[in-house]
């Protein structure tokens, strides 16, 4: 039997990248996986994935920032597989300033999608999870569910020029580690993976104008070559993570060889903060 066989796992940001890997991954394990994506497209693309593998997943495709998103999203899991008993807050981008250029509306969109949605997504889940688990203890039997939170190196060490993306990933940390406590009663554990470079559209070597559209706006990504050669450098296995090493240190926290860990922070970087 697959260690995740009858849960059900949503994974938001899962159209590319880790989000893709991870969400393919935990379908691999036997879970049924809600997809979420800013964009259809790539949500659907892994969906179509996943079934073509064996596996169970749908499709929610929306902007985790959204007011109205993350009863919605529960809901849908719910309703269209059966439960929600993992969640990966992993969706974000970048929109990077030191402190004397960062505008009201750029701190705001980092907090907004890294950690308020993430905020309200545990918001949604909580009056279930407790009644998951009266009933539960009531017929004597359960498992331990789960919430994965993404947060950066950023968050945890900080970065040059990265003020509003910084402060909301080390705000995740918080996060996690309040769940953690307030949870544990329910049988939920709470944790979080800071990742470092790990070799995204992100992180991606720049070419010319190298950009992403969010909400109508194009947000300038990816690293220099110098930079990245830098950090390869500093990085005791000499490179960048790829999307599958940074899904595997989120596996980890999802899979029940993990049912007593709780709020923890691990850093996926391949040693480069050690």
């Amino acid at each position: 039997m697959k260690r995740l066989e009858g849960r059900t796992a949503l994974v938001t940001g899962a159209g590319r990248g880790v989000g893709a890997a991870l969400a393919r991954m935990l379908a691999g394990e036997g879970a049924a996986v809600l997809v979420n994506d800013l964009d259809s497209g790539p949500a659907e693309e892994t969906v179509a994935a996943i079934r073509a593998a064996g596996g169970r997943a749908l499709a929610f495709p929306g902007d985790v920032a959204s007011p109205g998103f993350a009863g919605g999203f529960l809901q849908a899991a719910i309703d269209g597989l059966g439960g929600a008993d993992i969640i990966v807050n992993n969706a974000g981008y970048i929109w990077n300033a030191g402190i004397a250029s960062t505008t009201d509306e750029q701190w705001d969109a980092m907090q907004e999608v890294h950690l308020k949605a993430a905020f309200r997504i545990a918001r949604a889940w909580a009056p279930w999870l407790a009644e998951q688990a009266a009933k539960e203890r009531a017929a004597g039997r359960g498992f331990t569910r789960k919430m994965v939170n993404v947060s950066s190196v950023s968050g945890t060490h900080g970065a040059w020029k990265q003020i509003g993306y910084s402060a909301a990933k080390a705000g995740l940390v918080g996060l996690t580690k309040s769940l953690a406590r307030e949870w544990g009663p329910l049988n939920v554990t709470v944790n979080a993976v800071a990742f470092g470079l790990i070799e995204t559209r992100l992180t991606q070597p720049i070419a010319g104008e190298t950009t992403i559209e969010v909400a109508g706006r194009r947000h300038r990504v990816g690293l220099t070559k110098e930079l990245l050669e830098g950090i390869y450098a500093q990085t005791p296995l000499r490179r960048g993570g790829r999307p599958e090493d940074g899904a595997g240190a989120v596996l980890l926290f999802c899979l029940p060889e993990s049912d007593y860990i709780t709020g923890q922070v691990i850093e996926a970087d391949g040693g480069a903060n050690m």
